[in-house]
């Protein structure tokens, strides 16, 4: 069963949050816009972990995942989840490093957030700065339960990530120690995409998963995974992610790799092994990587962005102020890759580019707010019209579209599905910017929407 999945959002509890992030709310949202298992986040913050004790249940058929109870269905399951800030000293240099978190059950999460609430200030954000290190967080998690399920949020961010330039390592086991081998997976984060992870032949043996990591409610499924499972649990993700099942590899996890010559025949006949083979993660949903905030080095305060080669030329120093450039993401794969440009490894989950359908349909009639009212309008006659979000950016035939929704909002999903965009990329904190019309064409468009 197909099953879209976006494990790791912020709530109103999280600094530079909106408000509106409550769970009633963001059951809601995936509604619209096509999730169907949705991450609780910020599970360590006492507040927040009430309402999802009060507002959530278990449900029988899927252990290890919930329910809004006031919900008539359980279209949307939501998974224990939460994002950790560690701030320590590692080899001589401050590391700042942030961490998803998955938690199998409520008392596995009771027991992390008593033992974190005696010795760290988990109440004053949702998302907590620890002052432990990521071997000590693996460690503490994994006693807990063995299958708590942690790995990096956004790899390659310069200031908070495991292969970020400002404060990261170059290397999982540089982080992660005698834990390495309990990292199952890795998030991209927005300014990258599967392709620039694919460089890096010590990521293969990881699964890549894509988040939305959404402060707010419109940005939800930006960034998702798309599941076939053949029992949808908590468990049966974990199984996936920690044996990197994969449609084109499906039939071999890695102890068939490993040993295939020899005990093929013995792996099949359990009813383990068969009931892994049938689930897989199919493909990821990504955020053109450009439009990231952080896809560039440079400096937003002197209006300076570069490419990797320009901040070579430069030194790495900026010309308005010259000091050292933050930098971004790119440049910091290009630094750590030991692979060429568009090399792709064998049996890698597929991925499709998105952009949000608010943020279409802003192009199309050339409005700036993705909350105005005409631009709500749209979306929502889409919606009404067509059923999801995610479903009309991915898969609901360009005609049937031309029926429901204005000529110039076709036009600019079919441009999206294409790849034909202008994008002017984030850097040092700032997003990137999508032109999927030209000026002139917006002009008109916008023109044509007053009549």
């Amino acid at each position: 069963m197909k099953q879209i999945a976006d494990l790791h959002i912020h709530s109103k509890y999280s600094r530079a949050c909106s408000p509106q992030l409550t769970l009633e709310n963001i059951d809601k949202t995936c509604r619209i816009k096509g999730i169907d298992i949705i991450a609780t986040g910020d599970f360590t913050y006492p507040d927040w972990f009430f309402d999802i004790k009060n507002e959530l249940q278990e449900l029988k058929g899927s252990k290890g995942l919930y329910k809004l109870k006031s919900a008539e269905d359980d279209k949307v399951r939501f998974l224990l989840s939460t994002e950790l800030a560690l701030i320590y000293k590692k080899n001589n240099k401050c590391r700042r490093i942030h961490l998803v978190v998955h938690a199998p059950n409520i008392k596995a999460v009771e027991e992390l957030n008593k033992y974190l609430d005696k010795k760290y200030n988990i109440r004053s954000d949702g998302r907590p700065i620890l002052g432990m290190s990521a071997e000590e967080l693996m460690k503490l998690c994994l006693s807990i339960h063995p299958k708590y399920l942690i790995y990096p949020a956004h790899l390659w961010t310069p200031w908070f990530a495991v292969f970020g330039s400002k404060s990261g390592f170059d290397s999982m086991g540089e982080c992660f120690g005698k834990y390495t081998e309990n990292i199952y997976a890795y998030e991209t984060g927005l300014s990258s995409d599967p392709e620039m992870n694919w460089r890096l032949s010590s990521l293969d043996k990881l699964t890549l998963l894509s988040n939305s990591d959404a402060h707010s409610l419109p940005n939800i499924g930006r960034e998702a995974n798309v599941f076939n499972l053949k029992e949808i649990s908590y468990d049966e993700i974990y199984n996936v992610i920690k044996h990197k099942n994969t449609k084109t590899q499906k039939h071999k996890n890695n102890e068939m790799q490993e040993h295939e010559n020899t005990c093929l025949a013995e792996l099949r006949s359990t009813k383990t092994i068969k009931h892994k083979l049938n689930s897989f993660l199919d493909y990821t949903i990504e955020f053109y990587p450009e439009e990231g905030m952080y896809h560039y080095d440079g400096h937003r305060a002197c209006g300076i962005s570069f490419c990797p080669k320009e901040t070579k030329k430069q030194k790495g120093i900026c010309p308005v102020c010259k000091k050292p450039l933050t930098v971004g993401v790119m440049n910091r794969v290009e630094e750590l890759a030991d692979r060429p440009i568009g090399f792709k490894p064998k049996n890698k989950p597929g991925f499709k580019k998105l952009v949000e359908l608010d943020k279409i349909i802003c192009e199309a009639l050339n409005i700036k707010s993705r909350a105005s009212k005409a631009v709500q309008a749209e979306y929502n006659n889409l919606i009404n019209c067509l059923g999801n979000e995610l479903d009309i950016l991915m898969n609901i035939d360009l005609n049937k579209i031309k029926q429901a929704a204005r000529p110039e909002i076709a036009e600019g999903i079919k441009r999206v599905r294409a790849g034909k965009l202008i994008i002017e990329p984030g850097f040092d904190g700032q997003y990137g910017a999508v032109k999927i019309f030209s000026d002139e064409e917006k002009r008109d468009n916008k023109q044509k929407s007053l009549f």
